[in-house]
Parts: C-alpha cells; structure tokens; sequence
C-alpha cells in the first residue's frame, strides 16, 4: 500500500530517492560489452543477440520486404492511429525549428550564426515486452524535422527475429532509414564505434533500461547523447476536488512500466489521499503488470500531505518530475511557478498517457530530478550552431589596438599579434 507522509516531516533526501548510477557489476559488465563490439563488430552482435535475447540472426537490418509486409499485417485502423499521432508530433515540433540570423547593421561589419543538422543520429528503443511505437514516432520524427541525413533506428528483436510489426510501421512512417535488430549495451555500442554491418552515429538518442543508460553515458565524448535517463516518474498534484479513481489509475500509469518507477500524489487533501490510498489498491487487481507495479507503488511510491496547494507547488519543483499533472480546479493559475518539471499536464483531462501516444509534445523527458536543468528531446537535439563573422580591413584595423591590449592582459601575445600583423601589413603596402 502506498504510505501518506506529511511533507514537512520529511527531510530533503526521503522525498525521493533517486540514485541513477549503475551498480559495480552492471558498470562492468557494460565496459565488457563495448570492448567486445569494438573488438569484433558483427560477431559480437550476433552473440549477444543470441545469449540475451534467444534470437539467431542472419542479417542485422530490417528488409524492406520485412518492412512491407509488417506493414500489410498492421490492421488499417491502428496504421491510421499511427500516422495521426505522428501528425500531432509533427505539428508540435515543427515549432521549434530555428531561423539562421545574420546582423549587418555595421558598416564593414558581418555576423550571425545558422544552424545544420547532425549528419547521423542512433535511436534506441526498448521493448517491453515488444518494441514501443510511440518512443519511436517520438524520437524519429523530430530528428527528421531537424534535417538528419541518416537516422538509424535499434531494437531488440523477439526470439523469431522479428520485430512487431506496429513498431516497423511507426519506423515508416515517422522516416527512419535504417533498422537493426540490436538492443541493449550491445545496440549503444554498435552505434558508437560502428561495425561491418552498423553505421557509426554522431549521437545517441532514445531511453532503455540500466544497461543502455550506462552505456550511453560511457560513449558520450565518442559521440553526443540526449540524456541518461533513470526510471519513470509521475508526480500528480491534486486538490480535494480531484476523483481518486483517476489519480489512482493516473499513479499506475508509470508504475507498471518498472519496480523502480516512482509514482507520487502531492496534495493538500487528508480525505483525498485516503481515498488515493484505497483506490489504488482495488485497481492493482485489475491490472496485468500488478506485480510489477504493486513493487513500485510500495517501494518508491509516496503520497505526501501539504499544509497548502503553495506547498504542494514548492514540493513539485523540488522533485523536479518527469511527468508532472495539476490536477487541480485552475490548472493555469499554477502554470507560471512551476519551475521544474519535464512535462506538464494541465486540468482533469490530461492524463499522462496522453502525451505518451497522442497530443504531439515528446515524451523522451529528463528524469531523476534533471529536469532543473535539462529539457524534453526535442528539435534541438538534432542540430548544431554555428557562428560566422566578417571584418573588413578599416574595420579590424580600428578595432586592432583594443583587441591586442585585451589578449596582452592575458597574456597571450600570439592572439595580439594575429591581429596587429594585419594592420602592419595594410601599414607597408601603403
């Protein structure tokens, strides 16, 4: 049963324990990998892919053929689902898409900056228990909004091999240009180093459990990542007016994903959270991955009573969310001080689940209270800037006795002279 704590009896470290290091074992176990993949390429795969996920490949990739007639056995109704879903994602993220600038309000004087896509990207995607869709659409498609020449896509496949065929459709459909039946440490470092058969990437995206998380945080330098991410996290701030049966299902929307997801209730309502408590024991039953999520809700689960919504407020952003639901009568009034929170839900009906499928926004979140200072993946995970500058001759040489005294004062005369040498060569020509 999920406990009720006041608040303000807690001290800072038993709000939340979040720890998102690798255990020694798994931190060694994941070194093993990467050397092996590096080592020994494709074999490596194959291996791994047969001891860990009891499937013998042949090739790799996906085929196209394996791509049609995924694509054939999907029902017409849930490919139309898909490709809805994938229109809301685009809708949203096509927002984010930077304008290059350019400032030429100086005579002599150019400068500005643009933006490039990142050549190639890696997608991860779990599977648990089959490869997920909507982490696809959600991953794929802002990267293809940014202009990524080759997005390459990993799964892990089932023990005959093939991946499901929702997940090859959304793959279609978001654009993703290469599939590989790879999962785990094995899939981040195929993508990182390369081998005969994968393509090395310039960056890895997409979530996975401790094995994946650890391995993208030991490739990062190699090649860039989105973020480490720990497990799933839903926080729903709610007053007395809330039904407990939604907070409730709403609870146990993130912890069936995982024993360590964290699920917790913030709210100034002593009968609300009461009611939360119960409720969540009667819908526990009705659930398939109880066991899983009954482990989650006991074991890092908390409901935590506030003398006040302000208090509440304050909680949320020092637990910094996943997921973050105000589920209260205003939703909007609270909107403007919460500073922390990976995604927001506003009002009564804005489930979680909504933005993990449907509504557009991402769903690949900063987690383990990094959301203080990271953000949802988006466009910008995909893209680089760069800056540009031109100076005309009279210009630079106006500007030249200024920059030399600033790099004299650091001591650096090689950055004086590059300067200074221009405007003695302009000096002798004359």
């Amino acid at each position: 049963m999920m406990r009720i704590y006041e608040l303000e009896t807690l001290a800072p470290e038993e709000i939340l324990n979040r720890d998102i290091r690798a255990e020694a074992e798994v931190d060694a176990a994941v070194d093993a990998i990467l050397e092996d993949v590096r080592l020994h390429g494709d074999g490596a795969l194959r291996r791994y892919t047969r001891e860990l996920d009891g499937a013998e490949l042949g090739s790799l990739q996906v085929s196209g053929a394996e791509l049609d007639a995924a694509w054939a056995a999907l029902d017409a109704d849930f490919r139309a689902t898909l490709e809805l879903a994938a229109e809301n994602i685009r809708r949203f993220h096509a927002q984010q898409v930077h304008r290059d600038f350019c400032l030429t309000d100086r005579p002599g004087i150019i400068m500005g900056q643009r933006y490039t896509p990142i050549e190639k990207v890696g997608v991860c995607v779990p599977s648990s228990p089959t490869a997920f869709p909507s982490t696809i659409l959600m991953n794929v498609i802002p990267a293809k909004i940014a202009g990524v020449e080759e997005i390459v896509l990993v799964t892990p496949p089932e023990r005959d091999g093939s991946i499901s065929p929702a997940a090859l459709a959304a793959a279609r459909i978001a654009g993703a240009d290469r599939i590989f039946k790879l999962g785990g440490a094995q899939a981040v470092a195929a993508l990182a180093y390369g081998t005969e058969s994968v393509p090395r990437v310039d960056k890895i995206v997409g979530p996975g459990g401790i094995y994946v998380a650890t391995a993208k945080r030991k490739v990062f330098g190699r090649v860039a990542i989105d973020m480490v991410a720990g497990p799933s996290e839903i926080l729903v701030l709610a007053d007395g007016g809330c039904r407990p049966d939604f907070v409730a299902a709403d609870l146990l929307s993130q912890a069936e994903h995982d024993v360590f997801s964290s699920a917790v209730l913030v709210t100034d309502s002593l009968p609300l959270a009461q009611a939360v408590q119960r409720e969540v024991e009667v819908q526990l039953e009705r659930l398939p991955r109880r066991e899983i999520a009954r482990r989650s809700v006991e074991e890092n689960g908390k409901i935590l009573l506030t003398r006040s919504l302000d208090a509440a407020v304050d909680a949320a952003n020092r637990i910094a969310p996943e997921h973050l639901e105000l589920c209260v009568e205003d939703p909007f009034a609270l909107l403007p001080r919460i500073r922390n929170a990976g995604s927001i839900f506003l009002g009564r009906s804005a489930p979680e689940a909504l933005g993990d499928y449907f509504a557009g926004p991402n769903h690949t979140l900063p987690t383990s209270g990094t959301a203080r200072f990271s953000s949802p993946l988006g466009v910008d995970d995909f893209i680089k800037r760069s800056s540009f500058l031109y100076y005309s001759q009279d210009v630079l040489a106006e500007a030249a006795p200024r920059i030399a005294e600033f790099a004299q004062r650091e001591g650096l005369e090689g950055h004086a002279r590059s300067v200074l040498i221009r405007c003695e060569s302009e000096t002798k020509e004359m």
